[in-house]
């Protein structure tokens, strides 16, 4: 094969796999997880990151993004309340 049609090749066959910015990828590991108290009332948004260690990612009013234990309590009780305050805005 000459370098004309393996270039040819290439260019017919790669664009079916998808581009590396095509693919998924996570925004954000926890890599730390916070020992302070959550303020509950300043909490927006919420997701479960399963990463290197596992942990709920919790966004505040301010865009400050906290990594709490998933078992902690207040983790359980801070991701019941954004809900609540979620299903109440959605109405």
């Amino acid at each position: 094969m000459n370098l004309v049609s393996t270039g040819f090749v290439i260019y017919l066959f790669f664009p079916f796999l998808g581009s590396v910015g095509s693919q998924s990828m996570r925004r954000y590991n926890c890599v730390h997880l916070s020992p302070r108290k959550l303020n509950i009332k300043n909490l927006v948004s919420y997701e479960k990151i399963q990463g290197p260690v596992e942990a709920i990612l919790f966004i505040n009013k301010k865009g400050v993004k906290i990594c709490v234990k998933p078992d902690h309590r207040q983790a359980q009780l801070a991701m019941k309340s954004v809900d609540e305050s979620r299903a109440a805005k959605g109405r």
